[in-house]
């Protein structure tokens, strides 16, 4: 295939989001290069495995693994896989690894990302916003457990190009990568659009998975905490619509009709809480709590579930516990 159809795409962050996409990139063909730091001997050592239900065990054996940025080559593309919470330290190394004119797709969780991201990069770079609709841990240094689902929601930011036309042509070349990769993946033309229908599902089940120790198959075969748990959805649904988001008829309930069919799944969040790692509570609860309150929309729910949330994580990071 041409340069053009087969760029070169680094993964900043190469924990379970960056090495599954990362791997299913490299498996298509396509020139994928990764930036590793605790786990880098590991990975060149023994390259990266997805142990996945859906796709079968995937061996990537060589792997173009680096522990700086500035070792990489210029990367077209670069997706960007590390948690929200390490953004202000991502933004050197992503202009370290681009190229010029390169799209930076953030696969991360949570509502305003792209705007803290984009104060830290030059305007030539394309920012995309990447919502990853998958069930996927890491198991060990350079193991990654792909449960179930894996699809990619695209969205354009900001970047060098004014024209909606090129923005948007820019979205679906993104998308394409991933549907090249036997993925799921849909260009939408309004990202803010993309994660409040995100959040309606990592709102409560992140939180939750955390407050009551629970995955998915417990907390929906509870019937109070399944009622919790809809409620939850309603009032995130309910701030998305005031916000100036229609989401699709129906959506709660669909989620929650998916979520029944998956496997026990315990969220990102629950497995920051469990390493003590800090959790996601800007960019999941406050963001979105605060664009609704600024729209007359008060969440209840979701606001008592942040200040719980924030609680244990002021206790489980701080020095001596």
């Amino acid at each position: 295939m041409s340069t053009l159809a087969r760029p070169r795409i680094g993964i900043i962050g190469t924990g379970a989001i960056g090495g599954f996409y990362g791997v299913m990139l490299a498996r298509a063909g396509f020139d994928v290069h990764f930036l590793l730091r605790s786990e880098y001997d590991a990975v060149a050592s023994n390259g990266l495995r997805v142990n996945s239900a859906v796709h079968g065990d995937i061996h990537l054996r060589e792997v173009q693994a680096y522990t700086q940025a500035s070792q990489m080559p210029p990367c077209d593309w670069l997706l960007v896989g590390a948690k929200a919470t390490s953004n202000q330290e991502l933004a050197p190394l992503i202009i370290e690894a681009a190229a010029p004119d390169a799209k930076v797709v953030l696969l991360q969780n949570g509502l305003g990302v792209e705007d803290e991201v984009r104060t830290l990069l030059p305007a030539n770079l394309h920012l995309l916003g990447g919502l990853c609709f998958i069930c996927v841990h890491r198991s060990a240094p350079g193991v990654v457990e792909h449960q179930a689902l894996g699809a990619v929601n695209l969205g354009y930011h900001s970047g060098s190009s004014a024209d909606p036309g090129a923005r948007q042509a820019l979205v679906e070349a993104g998308a394409q990568l991933f549907i090249e990769a036997g993925l799921d993946s849909t260009a939408m033309s309004e990202l803010g659009q993309a994660r409040w229908q995100k959040l309606v599902w990592n709102v409560p089940y992140n939180g939750l998975s955390v407050l009551l120790g629970a995955g998915t198959t417990g907390l929906m075969s509870d019937e109070g905490s399944r009622a919790l748990i809809e409620a939850i959805m309603q009032e995130v649904a309910q701030g998305a619509m005031v916000c100036g988001y229609r989401l699709p008829d129906d959506y709660p309930a669909k989620l929650l009709r998916t979520t029944e069919r998956m496997p026990d799944y315990l969220p990102s969040m629950y497995h920051d809480f469990a390493l003590r790692r800090p959790l996601e509570l800007q960019a999941i609860y406050a963001a979105p709590l605060a664009e609704a309150a600024s729209a007359g929309c008060s969440m209840p729910r979701v606001e008592a579930l942040y200040q719980a949330l924030r609680f244990l994580d002021r206790r489980n990071t701080s020095h001596g516990m």
